[in-house]
């Protein structure tokens, strides 16, 4: 076949010594939930749900846990031959992964949408056509990306870290710049400089993004009104769920719905 898939449950916290492993393959594991920090030959970048962590075979790496405990990722596995492949017919020349992180973003975002429905309860036969999307797709971004050292100080990768876990876990919490910036003890200036350089992303494009999969996986697993989910997922009104949605999934809430 080429691949495996793992759905790897991590319990580890801050009391807890990160220790070097190695890849045997080349790896792509979507986040979908949790954070935590990822350290390989190319670079360190700071894992959080909607992030795709990029392995190269041979490579050692390390996962820190010391501002949050546990993550939970699908984690796809490719033999030598079959990463070859993909990269063949996806016309990409390099063979190894230059960079240790795809950040959160609009095209990631059926990707991870579909690997937390399947972690839901699905046919194991379903992650096939996953698996080979996540890896062409990955190794398609990854060349648009230049690896760039991130220095931000502990005490600021603390604050966001914290932040990050906080909008995934806690929605009754207020999400604006300002709200925000306050539980991270930054100026929203601050907050808003580091937040985007750790994540790749600003908070309202994270914040937007996973309230949107939370509505594709209901979308998918559930009979409820769409409006009742637009409002449970936290938009103010289903025209512009409808909208926002649309413009990240390519076609309406109804019709994503209707593919199920």
């Amino acid at each position: 076949m080429g691949w495996t898939v793992s759905d790897v449950i991590c319990t580890a916290g801050p009391q807890d010594q990160p220790f070097e492993e190695q890849f045997s393959q080349t790896c792509v594991a979507i986040v979908v939930r949790g954070t935590f920090q990822y350290r390989t030959s190319a670079g360190r970048e700071l894992m959080m749900p909607g992030a795709l962590l990029l392995g190269n075979a041979g490579d050692n790496f390390t996962c820190g846990h010391e501002h949050g405990v546990g993550d939970r990722c699908v984690s796809f596995s490719y033999t030598r031959e079959f990463y070859e492949s993909v990269k063949v017919a996806a016309g990409i020349a390099t063979s190894r992964f230059q960079a240790p992180r795809l950040a959160p973003t609009r095209a990631l975002s059926p990707l991870v949408s579909r690997a937390s429905e399947l972690l839901a309860g699905a046919d194991p036969a379903a992650f096939e056509a996953l698996g080979v999307q996540v890896l062409a797709q990955s190794i398609q971004m990854e060349r648009g990306i230049v690896p760039r050292p991130i220095e931000a100080e502990a005490s600021s990768l603390a604050r966001v870290t914290r932040v990050l876990r906080i909008i995934d876990n806690d929605p009754e919490v207020p999400h604006d710049l300002n709200a925000l910036a306050k539980i991270a003890g930054l100026s929203p200036y601050h907050f808003l400089r580091v937040f985007e350089g750790l994540t790749g992303t600003t908070p309202h494009q994270y914040i937007l993004r996973g309230r949107l999969r939370r509505a594709a996986i209901r979308l998918r697993k559930e009979p409820t009104r769409i409006l009742d989910i637009a409002l449970g997922c936290g938009f103010g009104d289903v025209s512009n769920f409808n909208r926002t949605f649309r413009a990240e999934f390519g076609v309406s809430p109804r019709a994503y719905r209707s593919k199920a």
